[in-house]
């Protein structure tokens, strides 16, 4: 039999499969304290891929009825929240979600507000490097300047567009 022989080839070729995959690393994760009849909060993170190839955040899972991807495009003045279906992170590359462009959006808080000093766990779900556990702590608002420019967006108010709206 030939086997053993092939043994050898198969661990060479994991090996290299190994080293080509996306090697995901997440910073700085945080999400803002929401009001009491808030019914969405915002989560905010940054993700460095150090790997050779390109990976793609598809999903966020946390325990609230609804967790999506979301960005956010002005018009004028107006603030508008936009689904996405997944966040690319090249190879070599830092996305950074943060106030006023694309964010994780905590639905269905139902008079559940997001406090200052709690954790909100999760699990970052991409295509190549799998399932992450990540916790976002939540800050107070006033803390914006540490976490970048939080261009006045607010998750607290109702009138923006929460929906599955694709303007592609």
């Amino acid at each position: 039999m030939t086997f053993p022989k092939l043994a050898p080839l198969a661990v060479i070729a994991a090996m290299a499969a190994t080293s080509a995959m996306a090697e995901i690393t997440v910073t700085d994760a945080y999400a803002f304290e929401t009001a009491p009849t808030a019914m969405a909060g915002g989560g905010f993170l940054t993700i460095t891929n150090t790997g050779d190839s390109d990976d793609v955040l598809t999903a966020v899972q946390a325990d609230f009825p609804s967790v999506q991807l979301h960005t956010t495009e002005f018009d004028g003045d107006i603030a508008r929240m936009m689904h996405l279906e997944a966040i690319p992170v090249a190879a070599g590359e830092t996305v950074t979600l943060a106030p006023g462009g694309m964010h994780v959006m905590f639905m269905g808080l139902q008079g559940n507000p997001l406090t200052a000093g709690d954790e909100i766990s999760a699990t970052l779900v991409f295509e190549q490097a799998g399932e992450m556990p990540v916790t976002f702590d939540v800050v107070a608002r006033d803390t914006a300047d540490s976490h970048g420019e939080d261009r006045g967006h607010n998750h607290d108010q109702n009138s923006h567009d929460h929906g599955n709206s694709h303007d592609h």
